[in-house]
């Protein structure tokens, strides 16, 4: 027998114990929840109880945007929805969320849950990502409109203008009068944090000393890109005040193509998630807080677009990294768009349209070219939304890429760490599993389960952590 409304132990309808057992449709809103959903409880007199999804189709009602049981009753995940129906409704009012408090009774749930929830999908604490969602927010205002500045610090939530302008430079390496200038602009600076280390950086970006797409000489970086107004080469050069990047291109930048601009340099030289949070953490763990302290200030530098990270994730599977560069720089040679004396990194249509049997004849196996391919093909049909994947839930990102042939664990998460998600371990990596192996001075290496029960030691920030292991492996070479 069905219950009538509301007379069931309302907490444990909140923690999900009832979903599956009945629906509940609110008949003036025309609308079908599970019994945990978060929104306000409407009028007994205006809800009707069903005993299934199609029950609540077949009286003509449709599926709650909040609570998802049309997710729900798939199978699928309904924490995904409930994190990106949080977020949706976090980036359309920012100023409506003061704090984690006010995040946790939007969903419904204790500040405890929300911890977990935003751990797991969003690889941040709830208040730090709330406070990156308001300086996205800001930005947008400032590129956008000719508001005061301290009306845009309150339009997004802030609640002071010092606590504003101390929170956008923290988040984009800028004051929000600077990142205004970069309408138009063709040049600028990003403050770098104290201790910052650019020595890895350059590094990582003249790993291929014949590089089409980027190359790194001295304390200088240039990687070709395409922007919404046409292909450019960003240089970035490391100087006594900062790092200073500057747009070489064709035609003026519109300020959509110098926003992308300045998340592309924050990605490259890994400004775009925080390391003190995660070195005071590992300063308290004996086995990592020497290796933390030696390497300290040390960041991870992201690949500036998700389709060049998920070529290259597929390129590197499987064979070491000097056959990997050369096989990346023939798909750029092949593909790429010239721009200058370089050529960036060709788009995923252009990939989509390369003929398997063309890369099989530049040492690529069959197997690689037809995962890389379809993995084009995939973003451009609209399967896989791979730019904005890290606007997203992590859960959800890991799910959309090993859905794809070809793409298991470690594939998916290199991806992700190199897309700037902060608490992806790629597990099956063989250099990660040294690292590990020395760290815990151990006779074998590590296999999978093991690597990934080590790994657990320095969640939520596994990303950093994988990029400290690797670099002790060069330390101790």
């Amino acid at each position: 027998m069905l219950p009538k409304p509301y007379t069931w132990d309302r907490d444990a309808a909140r923690a999900g114990k009832y979903n599956g057992k009945f629906i509940i449709g609110v008949l003036t809103t025309g609308i079908y929840c599970l019994p945990s959903c978060p929104a306000r409880q409407p009028k007994p007199e205006n809800v009707r109880i069903f005993a299934t999804e199609e029950d609540a189709k077949a009286a003509g009602l449709r599926a709650c945007k909040r609570c998802r049981p049309d997710l729900f009753y798939k199978g699928e995940d309904e924490n995904i929805a409930l994190f990106e129906g949080l977020q949706s409704r976090v980036r359309a009012a920012p100023q409506d969320f003061s704090d984690a408090a006010a995040l946790a009774k939007a969903c419904g749930v204790s500040q405890t849950k929300l911890g977990e929830l935003f751990r797991e999908h969003a690889h941040l604490a709830p208040a730090t990502w709330l406070r990156r969602e308001r300086v996205k927010a800001a930005t947008a205002r400032l590129l956008g409109t000719n508001e005061k500045v301290v009306d845009i610090g309150y339009a997004a939530g802030f609640e002071s203008e010092s606590v504003f302008h101390r929170q956008f430079l923290a988040h984009t390496r800028m004051t929000p009068g600077a990142y205004r200038a970069l309408n138009g602009a063709s040049v600028f600076l990003l403050q770098l944090p104290s201790g910052y280390r650019a020595q890895e950086v350059l590094a990582y970006h003249a790993r291929d000393p014949e590089g089409l797409c980027e190359k790194s000489e001295g304390s200088r970086i240039w990687k070709a890109l395409h922007t919404p107004d046409g292909p450019v080469v960003l240089e970035i050069a490391f100087e006594h005040d900062g790092a200073w990047c500057r747009v070489h291109g064709a035609k003026k930048l519109g300020r959509e193509s110098m926003a992308f601009l300045h998340g592309v340099a924050l990605k490259m030289l890994g400004l775009n998630n925080e390391v003190s949070l995660f070195e005071t953490r590992m300063a308290r763990t004996p086995r990592a807080a020497a290796m933390v302290t030696r390497q300290h200030g040390l960041r991870l530098p992201c690949i500036p677009t998700n389709v060049d990270g998920l070529c290259w994730a597929i390129i590197g599977q499987q064979i070491n990294v000097k056959f990997a560069v050369s096989l990346r720089r023939e798909l750029i040679a092949l593909a790429g768009e010239k721009v200058g004396d370089m050529v960036a990194h060709p788009s995923a249509a252009r990939v989509a349209n390369i003929d398997v049997s063309t890369l099989t004849k530049r040492k690529y196996s069959r197997a690689k070219a037809d995962y890389l391919v379809g993995a084009a093909q995939a973003v451009v049909n609209g399967e896989l939304d791979v730019e904005n994947l890290p606007d997203g839930s992590a859960v959800a990102a890991e799910k959309k890429l090993t859905a794809l042939r070809g793409i298991g664990t470690w594939t998916a998460r290199y991806v992700m760490l190199r897309g700037g998600f902060a608490d992806a371990a790629p597990v099956g990596d063989s250099a990660l599993a040294t690292a590990l192996q020395k760290l815990h001075g151990r006779e074998e290496r590590p296999n999978h389960d093991e690597v990934h029960t080590m790994m657990l030691d320095f969640a939520p920030y596994r990303s950093l952590a994988t990029m400290h292991l690797w670099t002790s492996l060069k330390a101790a070479a």
